[in-house]
């Protein structure tokens, strides 16, 4: 597919119009392309691929705060100034259009629309974030999991619900804070008791998971 192609295949018009501003830019998967702590200069809007936006310490363990496809945009905060609050990474080969500071508040200016978009973006962001705080200090990792899974699966037309990401159990430890082992630890307990079922790293979830375990 071509970059045109890309930007008009977008479902969002004002995220269209955005996009037609930047400079286009491939990414190699596992390419980590905006950097916690370093200042923020552009903004990119994902035409293709999939990233993930993570914090990470010194001894390089990590937490993934959110993944983002096409049509959404990471990098937003750039227009501060200031230095980035999380790192993000291609996960997959991924393409871009990159604005600068300069073109996002050009782009902004010519169309006020726009920052609508970005302050509902943002809104949204913060209540996730929000949510992702009050899990981590008020859940246990086992609700922490059983909550992740419910959230992300898909009813299908036969009834099931389907985790459509093919999440290994270290992806899942990442996403909810926890070591891989006590991701491992419940997930057995999960499939013993018949609420879930893995195959091939698709998750199904037969029954809904207790509240607590």
């Amino acid at each position: 597919m071509t970059t045109d192609a890309r930007i008009e295949a977008l479902a969002d018009p004002l995220v269209r119009d955005l996009a037609r501003g930047g400079q286009v830019r491939s990414l190699a998967r596992n390419t980590v392309f905006i950097q916690e702590g370093e200042k923020g200069e552009s903004l990119y809007v994902i035409l293709s691929g999939r990233v993930k936006v993570f914090v990470a310490d010194a001894d390089g363990r990590e937490m993934v705060l959110d993944f983002h496809g096409p049509g959404d945009y990471v990098g937003e905060m750039s227009l501060d100034g200031r230095p980035r609050s999380a790192s993000v990474m291609a996960v997959e080969p991924t393409v871009c259009s990159v604005l600068t500071r300069d073109a996002l508040r050009a782009a902004i200016v010519a169309n006020p629309d726009l920052a609508m978009n970005l302050i509902c973006t943002l809104i949204e962001r913060a209540r996730i974030a929000t949510e992702n705080v009050r899990n981590l200090a008020l859940m246990d990792v086992y609700g922490r999991v059983a909550r992740l899974l419910l959230s992300l699966a898909v009813e299908q037309t036969d009834g099931r619900m389907v985790v459509p990401e093919r999440l290994t159990q270290q992806d899942i430890a990442d996403r909810v804070g926890a070591s891989r082992d006590m991701v491992s630890r419940i997930f057995k307990d999960l499939t013993t008791g018949g609420y879930v079922t893995v195959a091939d790293r698709q998750i199904t979830i037969n029954r809904k998971p207790p509240a607590r375990w």
